[in-house]
Parts: structure tokens; C-alpha cells; sequence
């Protein structure tokens, strides 16, 4: 494969040191609290965010279809929707350190990225449907913002766990409050709902266009319905039984876990028409 082929990794890789260098200084920051890590995390992250970006359609250019059929490819696109939102979330309600955690995940997932094949490979006929970005798109966008979900309820028990043990030292003040954490939590549950429906129904469209049915009780399927579920409970708790604060918290946090079992696990685990070929 000739230099100019490699263009896409070159900058896959060098997004992937920005990242992480990011995750340093917010870690840095976490621990110190000066304005200067926190200025030099964002700078990093938006550069990295940039350079992600334009690897992602240079990929997308060189493979003529939505890279997101490899484990490489599905790993990166989750890392690029995380840091969308986060980048959104971080202008959009300017609440300080709250990126700590989702920035750790975009690192670890474009890290393991790294060390995977990076191999371009023939599209299977059943995917190669106007259908595949539409539904990818919807249904990472959802396991998106539930990532953001995740990593602010973990920031939630870590300031109530201090709050309850009265350790209200400069970090505790100087990190977002309860309510805050809790009121963007609920509006990250109240986002990702949606798109996970619309993820949901694209596939069962796409699988009645691919296989004359809308639902065949593949793995996958089975435990996206699972996932939208327990979503789906976690939303009516909060609006009728006052699941809010810690409980909601950890339910979000017991949300993604199935997240990420229905996006990995299954897939690596539970042979089905989504499973990935790590090539």
C-alpha cells in the first residue's frame, strides 16, 4: 500500500496522540484545578476532533462506502460521535471538567483501534444499502449520548459520594454541582431515546428491504430491544417515580453497560447477521 493510500491512518493516528494527550491535561486538571490544563485539554480535543474527522471521509473516500463494517472502522465512528457530542455538550452548557470521563473513553476506544487491521475490505452484498449510513448514523448517535450519559453519572456519584462523606475540599466546588450533573443527565436520556428508536426501526426497515422481514430475533436485535427497554424504563422512572440523582445515575451507568454488551459483546460473542470479522 503506497504513502499516499496511508493518508487516512497517518491521520487516524495522529488524532489518537492528540486525544490522549487531551485525556492528560483533564486528568491533570481533575486533580489540580488550573484553567490552564483544562484550556490546553479542550485545544487538543477540537484539533483531534478536526483530524478525526477528515481520517474518517478520507477512509470513507478510499473505501467508497460507510466505513463502520469493521471492528477498526465501528470503534472509530463510536470515538467521532462521543467527541461530537461532547464538543456540543461542552459549548452548549460551558460546565467545567464535566468531560473528564468521556474523554478517557474516546481515548481507550481509539487506542484499542490502533492495534486492530486496518484492512479495507469487500462490502457484502446485503450491505451495500442507502440503508447502512442511515441506520448506523441513528443508532451510534444514540449509544453516543448515552457514552455522555454514562460519564456524567459517573461524575455524579463521585461528587455525591464526597458530598455525603463531607469531603468538600476545592475539587468539589470547583467541579459541576449535583443538580447540574443530574439535569444534564436526564437530558442526554431524553436524546438518546429518540435516536435509538429511529436506530432501531431504520434496521427492522432495512433487514424487511435485505430479507422480506422486519424482525428476525438476530442477537443483535434481540438486545437493542433489550437496550431500548431498560432505556425506556429509566425514562417513565424519572418521570413517574422520581428516579433522579443517585438512582438515576446508576441506572444510566447500568444502561450503557448494556450498550456496550449489545454493541461489542454481541457482536464478538454471539454469532448473527452482525457480527464483525476482525480482518
Amino acid at each position: 500500500m503506497g504513502f499516499k493510500m496511508n493518508i487516512p491512518m497517518i491521520l487516524f493516528y495522529l488524532a489518537t496522540i492528540f486525544y490522549i494527550i487531551s485525556t492528560i491535561e483533564i486528568i491533570i486538571y481533575f486533580c489540580k484545578f488550573n484553567e490552564k490544563n483544562l484550556n490546553i485539554s479542550r485545544k487538543f480535543f477540537i484539533i483531534a476532533f478536526g483530524i478525526h474527522c477528515i481520517s474518517f471521509f478520507g477512509r470513507w473516500l478510499k473505501c467508497g462506502y460507510f466505513p463502520v463494517t469493521t471492528l477498526f472502522e465501528s470503534l472509530s465512528f463510536f470515538a467521532l460521535i462521543i467527541a461530537l457530542f461532547q464538543i456540543i455538550i461542552d459549548y452548549r452548557y460551558k460546565v467545567k471538567g464535566i468531560s473528564i470521563f468521556s474523554t478517557i473513553i474516546i481515548s481507550i476506544l481509539m487506542f484499542i483501534s490502533c492495534l486492530l487491521p486496518d484492512n479495507v475490505v469487500s462490502l457484502p452484498p446485503v450491505l451495500n444499502s442507502f440503508w447502512l449510513p442511515i441506520h448506523v448514523f441513528f443508532a451510534f448517535l444514540g449509544n453516543g449520548i448515552f457514552a455522555i450519559s454514562f460519564a456524567v453519572s459517573i461524575l455524579y456519584l463521585i461528587q455525591f459520594k464526597k458530598l455525603k462523606e463531607k469531603k468538600l475540599s476545592e475539587s468539589f466546588f470547583k467541579l459541576p454541582s449535583l443538580e447540574a450533573l443530574d439535569s444534564l443527565n436526564y437530558k442526554c436520556l431524553t436524546i438518546g431515546f429518540p435516536l435509538l428508536t429511529l436506530g432501531i426501526i431504520t434496521g427492522s426497515l432495512w433487514a424487511s428491504s435485505a430479507w422480506g422481514s422486519y424482525w428476525s430475533w438476530d442477537p443483535k436485535e434481540t438486545w437493542s430491544l433489550i437496550t431500548w427497554f431498560l432505556y425506556a424504563a429509566l425514562l417513565h422512572g424519572r418521570l413517574n417515580t422520581g428516579w433522579r440523582g443517585k438512582r438515576g445515575a446508576i441506572f444510566s451507568i447500568i444502561g450503557f453497560a448494556v450498550v456496550v454488551f449489545t454493541f461489542l459483546g454481541v457482536n464478538l460473542l454471539l454469532p448473527g447477521l452482525h457480527s464483525y470479522a476482525v480482518r
